[in-house]
């Protein structure tokens, strides 16, 4: 799992244009992680990334504590809770191999995969990765959540439209609608 995430921070830093780099930090805060989530569209919204505008998408994300990989570029340059309070966190990245998941927030450990885009609904993908998330006054068996808002078919790398027909990573069980992942550049 390391070397894959090196390979991904990698990628990340050396695939990116000028324009859209990511200034990677490892923050220390808690922080929503969404490897696992699907993603419902929100009709009507969007999000803009570096200018462009993308279907706005929700995932609901297990809270977790420890060090995790961000994007402070998407997070106003701070790890620092979104809205200052213990009521945001941002959707982060860390090598975590179990965590709470879906269907009942048990923690199981996390099995990789990748899928090929589709135009079928459910068939896209969501990049969360830095993007803000509402934390859930209520836990669910125990586990906090937060309500995480990103982009719809946005490359995590580029912040480009991911096509269909496009190779992505996900750590998102098969049959869960437009997982959380990243494509491969």
């Amino acid at each position: 799992m390391r070397y894959l995430t090196l390979a991904a921070i990698m990628a990340a830093s050396t695939s990116t244009p000028a324009i859209a780099s990511p200034a990677l930090a490892i923050c220390h805060q808690p922080y929503a992680l969404c490897a696992s989530s699907p993603t419902v569209a929100i009709p009507g919204e969007t999000v803009k990334v570096n200018g462009k505008e993308f279907q706005a998408g929700v995932s609901v994300c297990p809270v977790l504590r420890g060090p995790s990989i961000a994007d402070l570029s998407l997070m106003n340059g701070s790890c620092s809770s979104p809205d200052g309070t213990p009521k945001t966190v941002w959707s982060l990245f860390s090598n975590a191999q179990s965590y709470p998941q879906l269907p009942n927030w048990a923690v199981l450990p996390s099995v990789k995969r990748t899928f090929t885009t589709t135009a079928a609904p459910g068939g896209g993908m969501s990049n969360m990765w830095s993007f803000p998330c509402v934390v859930r006054p209520r836990k669910v068996n125990g586990v906090r959540l937060a309500d995480c808002k990103g982009p719809m078919n946005e490359s995590p790398w580029t912040g480009d439209a991911v096509p269909v027909g496009a190779t992505v990573g996900t750590a998102a069980p098969l049959g869960l609608p437009n997982p959380v992942g990243g494509n491969f550049p």
